[in-house]
């Protein structure tokens, strides 16, 4: 179900093991940007937080597809943004696109929401949630295996920053590989999960990736305010849980660590989403978010 184009206002049907609640697709299409907004929807809007979904490096909405269903189901609003030139999105010369390009992406997807959100973050998109929250008033914070921001990691060195590709694949991360090898190293994806996220995987921006390893400031103290989650995986091969660890602790966050879960697992994986969302969402329900 989870790589089925739907378009807007089609009733998705539901897993038995799930609630029996119906869910709807719908999209936001921030036109001047050109940027493309997944949306899974309750039937009957609530008076929850609707979720500002935020990618990392080389994925999409399609990471949140199991996220997304989860949290319709159960009343919550999920809004997966799709960074430019990404998925869904228009296409643009990665070559030229930086963090900061990013950042006005999920800025303009907050912006086009009717209510202030959570913001969840995966990976880069962890970092890129931190940084609109400077800018903008989000409801809280949940991020999962987040790339870290200046303070809590040394700068890449000026050699290995200049190694970084204009753009980059699946090959730079280690995912080139066959499905059962992928397997054997991330032991909580399925091989349908393994060729699934492999297939759907796009392109990066190398200025971008520069840009994190060089370091992205973040004024940690000044978010210690919102309510925050931090989310590690045991088995993540590219933000080690330690670093999900430090976060929380200088963010004064919450923290949740799923030693079982690989980077993609902790979203993608059939089997194993499961714990990691119903962990966030008992974050959000004792923040009545």
């Amino acid at each position: 179900m989870d790589d089925d184009v739907r378009r807007p206002g089609t009733v998705v049907p539901i897993r038995d093991r799930a609630p029996s609640r119906p869910i709807r697709k719908d999209e936001i299409v921030i036109s001047e940007r050109g940027l493309y907004v997944e949306s899974w929807l309750p039937e009957r809007r609530s008076r929850r937080r609707p979720l500002l979904m935020v990618h990392g490096q080389l994925a999409g909405s399609w990471v949140w597809h199991r996220f997304q269903e989860h949290f319709a189901q159960r009343g919550w609003e999920g809004h997966a943004l799709n960074l430019r030139a990404h998925y869904w999105s228009d296409v643009a010369d990665l070559a030229e696109l930086t963090f900061e390009s990013y950042l006005d992406d999920v800025a303009a997807a907050f912006d086009s929401l009717d209510r202030q959100p959570v913001v969840l973050g995966h990976g880069l998109g962890g970092l890129l949630a931190m940084r609109l929250a400077e800018r903008r008033a989000v409801a809280a914070l949940v991020l999962l295996s987040p790339a870290l921001p200046a303070g809590l990691r040394q700068p890449a060195p000026i050699h290995v920053l200049r190694a970084v590709p204009s753009i980059f694949r699946r090959e730079a991360i280690g995912w080139q590989v066959m499905p059962e090898q992928l397997r054997r190293l991330d032991p909580d994806l399925t091989i349908a999960d393994a060729m699934r996220v492999q297939h759907l995987m796009g392109a990066e921006s190398g200025r971008a990736h520069q840009d994190v390893l060089a370091g992205v400031p973040v004024d940690l103290a000044a978010l210690a305010r919102l309510p925050s989650l931090v989310i590690g995986g045991g088995l993540d091969r590219l933000h080690p849980a330690q670093d999900s660890e430090d976060l929380a602790a200088a963010l004064g966050a919450e923290y949740l660590l799923y030693g079982s879960q690989s980077h993609f697992g902790l979203l993608a994986g059939e089997e194993s989403h499961e714990p990691v969302a119903e962990g966030v969402r008992s974050f959000l329900e004792r923040h009545k978010l």
